[in-house]
């Protein structure tokens, strides 16, 4: 999938990997995509529900080499 912008919270934990996400996305112009990289387990939970509650698309979520990774669309 093709992003934007790109961010490796590896190694972070909650909630920084929310908190990095948020200030990345808020540089980006409406449309374009975030990959944020996340190996905190509590990722998986609060990452989407930031999307939702703060108006943003969860556009693909997968894992790769124990790390989640997220693509989110700025609206």
């Amino acid at each position: 999938m093709e992003f934007d912008d790109d961010y490796d919270a590896s190694g972070l934990i909650c909630p920084m990997p929310v908190l990095k996400a948020r200030k990345r996305l808020l540089a980006l112009a409406p449309g374009q995509v975030l990959r944020l990289t996340a190996t905190d387990p509590v990722a998986v939970i609060d990452i989407p529900h930031f999307c939702t509650e703060s108006g943003y698309e969860l556009v693909q979520m997968h894992e790769r080499a124990g790390a989640q990774v997220y693509f989110i669309r700025k609206y």
